[in-house]
């Protein structure tokens, strides 16, 4: 078995976000999250500061280390200037590193936000584009998703902006180079790899569950698991 803590003394979050916790609480009292989910950022720096291997590992397949907003409200508070969402960083990537992410409900979610918001990066420049929401996969926002798709290239060329076309404004068309650009960041930064990681054990897990996985697109079982399951147990 790895020694999971070495591991993530390779991550520089992680190095710069726990220095000295003494458990005060502070974090877990600050916390938004704290106040919602069954979620305390004490006792997660509290377990990785300990250093047990198996307690990390339960951890990093746990649903905790996903409920975490990335606020930072805990960074501001910390009398020994720690950062427990950096923390939490670390032990995001580590679990998708590993693997272990496809043994949580929010963790499986990852792969759902790949596919959809990680991609969108590549096709179009943005996490999140407009015109490329499909209002099916929303019905939560009922028919708004939709009255946009209808009218959001008149009202943004009455205002001088540009949806999907080469130009200034909000919403304009990335341009090809720039796009380029983006995906040599992700390459040297190490994003590209981690994506293909996630895909290769969201693979996996499907396979376990019996569901049916694409190697692109979002019209499979697996997908549509990821995407809209919810155990309604993650709350207080």
């Amino acid at each position: 078995m790895e020694n999971y803590l070495e591991l993530l003394k390779q991550d520089i979050r992680f190095v710069e976000g726990l220095k000295a916790c003494m458990n005060c609480g502070i974090c877990t009292a600050i916390c938004p999250a704290a106040e919602f989910y069954d979620y305390d950022p004490r006792k997660i720096v509290d377990t990785v500061q300990k250093g047990d291997n198996d307690d990390i590992e339960k951890l990093l397949k746990s649903e905790t280390i996903w409920y975490c907003g990335e606020c930072m409200s805990c960074k501001t508070r910390c009398p020994r200037g720690n950062t427990p969402a950096l923390v939490v960083m670390s032990l995001r990537t580590l679990s998708q590193k590993l693997g272990f992410f496809t043994e949580s409900e929010k963790g499986r979610q990852q792969f759902a936000i790949k596919r959809t918001v990680g991609e969108n990066i590549f096709k179009y420049g943005y996490c999140v584009a407009t015109y490329a929401v499909r209002p099916d996969m929303h019905r939560e926002q009922g028919p708004v998703w939709q009255y946009i798709l209808d009218n959001s290239r008149d009202i943004y060329e009455r205002l001088g902006g540009k949806i999907d076309e080469l130009g200034e404004g909000p919403l304009r068309k990335i341009p090809e180079d720039a796009k380029e650009e983006l995906r040599k960041i992700f390459e040297i930064t190490g994003g590209t790899e981690l994506f293909e990681t996630i895909e290769v054990h969201s693979k996996k897990k499907a396979a376990e569950m019996g569901l049916q996985f694409d190697d692109e697109g979002i019209d499979n079982e697996y997908f549509i698991m990821t995407f809209t399951s919810s155990e309604k147990k993650h709350t207080y």
